[in-house]
C-alpha cells in the first residue's frame, strides 16, 4: 500500500482539520437558539446580570402577563423591598433587554412553590 491509499484501496483524501472547540461555546449558541423567544425568557435571562447575585437567589421572574412580569419573592419582606426598588429594577432590566418592553412589576411572596 502506498502512502495515498487507504485500506480499502482507494485514495485517502488529506482533510484539514482544525483544533476542537470548546463545548461552552457550542452549548451557549444552542440554548440561544432554542430558548422561548417571550418577553418572560427574556426577563429570566436577563434577571441575574440586572438584580446582582443576593437579589436573583430570593427571586426569580415566573410569568407575565401584558407586559407586566410577576417576581416570586423567598418570603414577604423580599417581596416589599423588591416592590421599593421595582422602578430601579425595571430600568435595569430595560437596559439589557429594550425599554419600555415592561410595563410594570409585581412582588409575590411564594417563591418555593415555583422552585
Amino acid at each position: 500500500m502506498s502512502g495515498g491509499e487507504s485500506a480499502g484501496g482507494g485514495k485517502r483524501r488529506d482533510v484539514a482539520r482544525s483544533a476542537p472547540r470548546r463545548l461552552g461555546g457550542a452549548l451557549e449558541r444552542l440554548v440561544a437558539e432554542s430558548a422561548p423567544k417571550t418577553l418572560l425568557a427574556e426577563v429570566q435571562g436577563a434577571w441575574p446580570n440586572a438584580c446582582g447575585a443576593a437579589i436573583a437567589a430570593n427571586a426569580e421572574p415566573v410569568a407575565e402577563r401584558a407586559g407586566v412580569v410577576t417576581i416570586a419573592c423567598a418570603d414577604g419582606i423580599w417581596a416589599q423591598e423588591l416592590e421599593l426598588m421595582g422602578d430601579e429594577l425595571r430600568s435595569r432590566i430595560g437596559a439589557l433587554i429594550g425599554t419600555e418592553r415592561v410595563r410594570g412589576m409585581r412582588f409575590t411572596a411564594d417563591l418555593a412553590r415555583h422552585r
